[in-house]
């Protein structure tokens, strides 16, 4: 039988190397050399029950290709149903990675709980009993989901044989290894050669599987980039620990779009779907305050009503701050800009704070009419009309331009009873009898006059 034959790579440069070194000889960059296999034992890691393995790949005509819709695996959660694109893909391979301690175990052991199909969890973290009392926290009782404690794939794939799940979750891939790689669990050469033996596996058995990764200090999914690129599917579990609220978002999908985002509420029972996000991301006060306007925005095919909230206040020292949480603060250095040079108000020796409520980080343009609203009211310290909202991006020259899917936005602040939305009146509407009052405004002056005018 043949052995397993390895050598040192920089993955820099592409410089071979007998055993590791820190730096390269070649790229004298550090810390870049790693362990890669050259040569498996002709014993592979997971071998298929069926003859499937030996069936050549024959190439055909896209016309001859069958187009049918594939049927996707129901996980029970609309909000990770809505991410994923309609339900898991057989065969198919994910990625969850977030911080530590956001709740990335509890939604996939909450999942695996509720799926009406055999599901594997394996943990390499916790052990059986630890998941136990996690799991009757949740849920009282499951008879489709199996418990392993494991780290090697070898054992792992024996297992599967025996029990032959439906889905396959794995808690980390961090913590797995295999005996074709000496390195130590978490390495960069043992979790590429993990991930590949288990895409090999979902691909030939057509199984979804699931895998919990780590993430580093600066945010980004913990091992090499390339397991970015060799699954399907790349989910982000977001939020702070403090708050009770999950976002989970999508950063590649093969199988749907990645614009869509859902949201999550942290329970002493697990985590509840958040069917309603305008429901946490406006805070609900009996007396008016100024500084607060309500803005329309929308992730995938969602839209949210969410609060921003501004302090303006003079500055005590010479250089004004300009803070911002969950808003792009270049963008509110240009609109506090705009409303200096093209709209006239002296905010350049302020101090300017901006806060998107919820803890979510908002990117759509569409909410600049909101912060501008919120900005201004700070600043005359006069409260906007909470059954104001406003969806409109803001210009260099002081317009407000027009914003996608405008009709959307004011159906769904009707919905939630609002009065009056305040649109660009470049919005080509052809909304018929509705109850909310429609305000076109073409200038930041406009929106000033109505709101405290």
């Amino acid at each position: 039988m043949a052995k397993v034959k390895t050598a040192f790579y920089c993955q820099n440069c592409g410089a071979q190397y007998a055993r590791w070194q820190g730096q390269c000889n070649s790229c004298k960059q550090w810390n870049t050399i790693v362990e890669e296999i050259i040569q498996k034992e002709e014993k592979t890691a997971w071998k298929p029950t069926s003859g499937d393995s030996k069936r050549v790949s024959k190439p055909l005509r896209i016309t001859e290709i069958d187009s049918t819709h594939e049927v996707r695996l129901d996980t029970t959660d609309g909000e990770l149903n809505r991410v994923l694109g309609g339900g898991l893909v057989p065969g198919s391979l994910t990625l969850l990675g977030g911080e530590p301690g956001i709740g990335k175990s509890t939604l996939m052991l909450q999942i695996s709980l509720k799926l009406p199909y055999r599901t594997l969890y394996v943990s390499g973290e916790e052990s059986q009993k630890q998941i136990k009392m996690r799991a009757e926290r949740i849920t009282p009782s499951a008879d489709n989901c199996y418990i392993l404690t494991e780290t090697k794939t070898q054992n792992i794939f024996r297992q599967i044989e025996e029990i032959e799940p439906e889905v396959v979750i794995i808690d980390s891939i961090q913590t797995l290894h295999t005996d074709y790689i000496e390195s130590s669990p978490g390495s960069i050469s043992q979790i590429r050669e993990t991930t590949a033996e288990l895409i090999k596996f979902a691909k030939e058995s057509n199984v979804p599987v699931i895998l919990i990764g780590h993430i580093t200090k600066d945010g980004s999914i913990a091992g090499p980039k390339i397991l970015e690129h060799m699954v399907d599917t790349v989910l982000q579990f977001e939020g702070d620990r403090n708050h009770v609220y999950r976002i989970l978002r999508s950063l590649k999908n093969r199988f749907g779009s990645t614009a869509e985002l859902g949201i999550y509420e942290m329970l002493g029972t697990g985590l509840r779907e958040v069917a309603n996000p305008s429901e946490i991301l406006i805070s609900h006060k009996e007396e008016e305050l100024s500084g607060t306007a309500i803005a329309t925005t929308l992730e995938g095919m969602r839209p949210l009503m969410i609060e921003i909230q501004a302090l303006v206040s003079s500055a005590v020292y010479g250089t004004p701050q300009r803070s911002t949480t969950g808003y792009n603060a270049k963008r509110l250095n240009m609109i506090l800009a705009v409303l200096e040079k093209r709209a006239g108000f002296r905010l350049g020796a302020k101090d300017v704070f901006l806060n998107v409520t919820g803890g979510i980080n908002v990117d759509d343009p569409a909410i600049d009419l909101a912060v501008v609203a919120a900005i201004l009211s700070s600043n005359e310290d006069i409260p906007v009309n909470k059954d104001y909202c406003f969806a409109g991006e803001i210009g260099l020259s002081g317009e407000i331009r027009p914003v996608n899917r405008a009709e959307q936005r004011i159906l769904e602040a009707e919905k939630l009873g609002f009065s009056t939305i305040f649109v660009s009146k470049y919005n080509k509407i052809s909304l018929k009898n509705t109850l909310i009052e429609i305000k076109l405004v073409a200038r930041i002056e406009d929106v000033a006059a109505h709101l405290f005018g």
